[in-house]
């Protein structure tokens, strides 16, 4: 029995994400036309003996979050649930909060994934990995240039065991190009750590609140507390991957990873790809259009384009490299150069 964690974040956080989340939640943000979390959920979905998608994060609650959970139940035919945090608690202390509902029912491990990263999430893979070689941690790794490793986290290898020997989140210096995915597997076993984080950050508070009630006691950061701290230690291992993967934390990142979506989706969801007809828009390389969007025939989309709900398209439109959100309206003769989301 496995279980996944989804990651999500809350509102306080990707401000550089900012006006695209003001109308719609990061999570939901469409990123080659889906929701961005889809992409994950669907991931879990296809792994043999997933039981249940958690999401935790500190967003409400609201309309669309909830009819997203309500439409993807139906469609992925597994339980997802949404576990709202009390407060920000970094990106383990919600694990550890919720790890009642985590081990229910007795997984033999879960997978933890970031909600801002695009990947094609080889988690059957990392699976086979694991039982192969059991440790707490199996971190998802990726190569990088010596330049854009220092805006991640770093891992240093043993290249025969794949042990992970050193961690650095965001070194100042170079310290290895190959870099944490944000992409996870974690045995029961691995909330130990946390637990200890956890304990510690009490009696540090303490020390500073006679009340015993220190409030930042839950916050635990994964990067920092938990990987730096362990590694070395025959605990955590990563896994190599070379299949597509980068972050999303602005617009601009959101049409990378759209692109690279579009691209998978010529092996993964042919379906999602628009053709091109006789009598409909010219259609150049990979391109998503919302069956509820009018697009005018002589228009011009492509590549890597995708048109949202409800989107109008006059007359001569031509686009490229973008992203178009719902309910946008297209005047004739519009055209886009790259890179743009539109709203």
């Amino acid at each position: 029995m496995l279980k996944a964690v989804i990651l999500i974040g809350g509102p306080q956080k990707g401000t550089r994400f900012r006006p695209l989340s003001f109308e719609v939640p990061k999570p939901l943000f469409p990123v080659a036309g889906v929701p961005m979390i889809q992409h994950h959920i669907e991931a879990c979905a296809q792994v043999a003996g997933m039981q249940e998608i958690l999401l935790i994060g500190f967003y409400q609650p609201d309309e669309p979050l909830t009819r997203f959970l309500e439409a993807a139940q139906q469609e992925f035919n597994l339980p997802i649930r949404y576990l709202q945090e009390f407060a920000p608690l970094g990106t383990g202390g919600g694990l550890y909060h919720f790890r009642d509902q985590i081990l229910a029912g007795g997984p033999e491990a879960f997978f933890v994934l970031n909600a801002d990263v695009c990947s094609d999430f080889p988690l059957s893979t990392m699976l086979e990995v694991h039982r192969h070689q059991p440790h707490p941690f199996l971190l998802l790794g990726t190569t990088a240039n010596r330049t854009q490793s220092l805006n991640y986290g770093c891992i240093v290898e043993n290249p025969q065991t794949h042990e992970v020997l050193h961690y650095v989140e965001k070194p100042s210096t170079f310290v290895s190009d190959i870099i944490n995915c944000g992409i996870y597997l974690f045995s029961p076993e691995a909330l130990k750590p946390l637990r200890d984080v956890f304990q510690r950050n009490q009696q540090d508070g303490q020390l500073e609140d006679s009340s015993g009630l220190w409030p930042g006691a839950g916050t635990i950061r994964l990067e920092q507390d938990v990987f730096s701290a362990l590694a070395g230690q025959g605990q955590i291992y990563v896994h190599l991957t070379d299949g597509i993967w980068s972050q999303i934390k602005s617009a601009g990142s959101a049409l990378y990873a759209s692109r690279l979506y579009l691209s998978q989706y010529q092996l993964t969801h042919p379906e999602r790809l628009a053709k091109h007809t006789p009598g409909g828009p010219r259609i150049r390389g990979n391109v998503y259009i919302h069956p509820t969007a009018k697009v005018a025939p002589s228009a011009v989309l492509g590549p890597n384009v995708s048109i949202g709900e409800g989107v109008t398209m006059g007359e001569g439109v031509r686009l490229r490299e973008s992203i178009v959100l719902h309910g946008a309206t297209l005047q004739a003769a519009a055209s886009g150069s790259p890179p743009r989301c539109s709203y």
